[in-house]
């Protein structure tokens, strides 16, 4: 008995979850080693699944045969269970250094996004036709789309549903004649349905989407005449843009400086001793006589649950999700601050948040004050956001290389200057997110506590981990609690290996000097952890409850995108990012020592039903399957892989 439970121990050190021997299913049962269930628990699976749609009111334009068809099509043709990328993980083995190089951060060679045909979109003047509104007519004399509602619908896809979300909740589809769930608010006629009642009442309140890009706004940055009037000046009184000619540097000649700078002193050390490099310029009295921090808004911090802004996949309907399971804390995902000066749509879209966000932030990322200093100035002017988050943490290759993400943590001047001249702009918090360091076993995040503290920052993060780990090894929580003690009076949230109430409370009770946690890739396994938490319990989820979770994030990405072709393509994709993720999870009814560890990964196990199994699955061709069930079949041609190599699994 004693060398079994040595055994577990062993076994548990090595990263593998210990699952109920009547849940291990043996290496040998080919299907199911794969990751995959049989044709027959297909079927099965499918006409369950089928008869619990019908009783939920839920209706499907395919039949079984061809759902299963599409389903099989999808595995085959969008995602080849042999490829390399389509099973996460595929097999249970170590790997090589070199095999585990080639599985860090992002798939680079990923097909390219759904598209709609051009000539079979309806005009954007014609999709929202109220019979008795006259429709305005197209301005674009270059448009390539159609004009002719007749032909459109006689071309136009098949419905998914029968029952649209939008005009549920809304009374008016703003996707109109382009629905796919549209046969709830067609007329015959070819018209657009209003639920007058219900779209007057939706009309009377504020959006629930807020933060949108307005033309105008858009237009004066593409232009160049928005007024930075403020941020110039105080960029001019940090010396970060200001030359013996009054002209502004660019990023280059920023790198340049610094270089010079280095230089110059090095020489002036060789040549004549200690003395240092002469500098010229107006004398700072900033050693003497600190500058007055304008009057910010105040966030109570401490013992709050933060949501990490999280790539792709902590898009606005995820985080909704998150914040009906009780997150206190939801940031946007990261956005770059040139694309957003540029006015780029698809950055501006990162910045978007929902009315029920009530502490809500934007993380920028970028190289140099300048950007972000005025990045600051135009999100708080017209933005409702609670506080800027500075990315110090991204380890992607592209932003290090530019002296971005955790490329800041070596730029100790110029993060100086960045932290200083957005905190003299703002007038809501900044707060910062780093990691623990560039390379593993040398951290050096605690030499930027002093700095954070005394230049203003809110908030600081600390992810437990190094640029070099990623997303392996466990976080380091004793070296998080160090970072706390030079940071106070600043709160400091620790954020890494957060996936149950259990790893919380052994967190903050453990460290005292953190002021709260962040939890990220444990949000993407499970969303109900912060349930978990709030109510001091570990759940064990159905996998009903966890379908009900994937059609209500379904619905809201439908709001968010739209309920077009388009708008279901892209929800579609999204979800697959996050079941990537999703999969991941063990249900806490067949571990034997439950609660999972993040970077525990299973033996090739099955479920107490077929829907836990499919769920449990690592082939991507089944997180397609379920998206069929969701959001119908899938389109040809139809593409997927992963975004994340998901590296901490290998």
């Amino acid at each position: 008995m004693a060398d079994q439970h040595r055994k577990s121990d062993e076994e548990a050190d090595k990263g593998i979850a210990r699952i109920k021997p009547e849940f291990i299913v043996l290496d040998h049962v080919p299907h199911l080693a794969e990751g995959c269930l049989s044709n027959a628990d297909k079927e099965k699976f499918s006409s369950s699944a089928a008869e619990n749609a019908n009783k939920d009111g839920e209706k499907c334009n395919e039949t079984p045969e061809t759902e299963k068809a599409g389903a099989q099509g999808a595995s085959t043709e969008k995602c080849d269970p042999n490829s390399e990328g389509s099973l996460e993980p595929p097999s249970k083995k170590r790997l090589s250094k070199s095999e585990k190089k080639k599985l860090r951060g992002q798939n680079k060679a990923r097909p390219p996004p759904f598209k709609v045909n051009r000539e079979i979109i309806l005009c954007h003047t014609l999709v929202d036709i109220v019979e008795g509104e006259e429709p305005v007519p197209c301005s674009n004399n270059r448009c390539t789309n159609m004009h002719d509602v007749k032909a459109f619908m006689a071309i136009r896809p098949r419905d998914i549903g029968t029952t649209c979300y939008n005009f549920e909740t809304r009374g008016r589809c703003p996707r109109g004649l382009t629905c796919r769930y549209g046969s709830s608010h067609i007329s015959q006629d070819g018209f657009n349905k209003v639920n007058k009642t219900l779209w007057e009442s939706y009309c009377s309140k504020p959006p629930p989407t807020q933060n949108v890009l307005s033309k105008e706004l858009q237009v004066s940055l593409r232009k160049r005449t928005y007024d930075f009037k403020i941020s110039e000046k105080v960029l001019e009184e940090s010396k970060v843009v200001q030359s013996s000619k009054g002209t502004k540097r660019t990023i280059d000649d920023e790198v340049k400086v610094e270089i010079e700078v280095d230089n110059t002193t090095a020489s002036a050390k060789i040549d004549g001793g200690t003395k240092p490099a002469c500098k010229t310029g107006p004398v700072s009295d900033e050693d003497i006589i600190k500058p007055r921090i304008p009057e910010k808004k105040t966030i109570v911090w401490r013992g709050k649950l933060a949501l990490s802004p999280l790539t792709t996949v902590g898009n606005l309907p995820f985080r909704r999700i998150c914040k009906e399971f009780g997150v206190d804390i939801t940031c946007g995902e990261m956005a770059m601050a040139v694309p957003l000066l540029q006015g780029m749509t698809q950055e501006w879209a990162l910045v978007k948040k929902h009315e029920s966000e009530d502490i809500f932030g934007v993380q920028l990322c970028g190289n140099n004050p300048y950007t972000m200093t005025k990045c600051a100035q135009v999100l708080q002017e017209n933005m409702q956001i609670d506080f800027i988050d500075i990315n110090m943490g991204c380890p992607i290759d592209l932003v290090y290389r530019e002296g971005g993400g955790s490329g800041l943590l070596h730029r100790e001047k110029v993060l100086q200057s960045i932290v200083r001249s957005m905190n003299k702009v703002m007038t809501i918090p900044l707060t910062v997110k780093t990691r623990t360091g560039i390379v593993m076993g040398k951290n050096i995040a605690h030499n930027f506590m002093p700095y954070f503290r005394d230049l203003g920052a809110s908030l600081i993060t600390v992810h437990g981990r190094s640029r070099e780990q990623r997303y392996t090894r466990s976080a380091d929580w004793d070296y998080i609690d160090e970072c706390a003690k030079i940071a106070h009076p600043v709160p400091l949230f620790g954020n890494g290996d957060i996936l149950s109430y259990e790893d919380y409370k052994h967190v903050t009770e453990k460290y005292e000097n953190i002021a709260g946690v962040m939890v990220g890739r444990g949000a993407l396994i499970k969303p109900w952890i912060f349930t978990e938490i709030k109510e001091k319990r570990l759940w064990d989820i159905s996998s009903r409850e966890r379908l009900d979770i994937l059609k209500k994030y379904v619905n809201y990405g439908l709001e968010h995108w739209g309920s077009d072709t388009k708008g279901v393509e892209s929800t579609r994709r999204f979800l697959l990012e996050w079941l990537s993720f999703l999969h991941r999870y063990i249900p806490v009814g067949i571990l034997e020592r439950p609660p999972q560890k993040i970077n525990e990964r299973p033996p090739v196990f099955k479920g107490r039903d077929h829907l836990e199994t499919l769920m449990a699955s690592p082939n991507c061709a089944h997180w397609i399957e379920i998206s069929e069930m969701l959001l119908g079949p899938v389109p040809e041609g139809f593409h997927f892989l992963p975004k994340h190599k998901a590296n901490s699994w290998k």
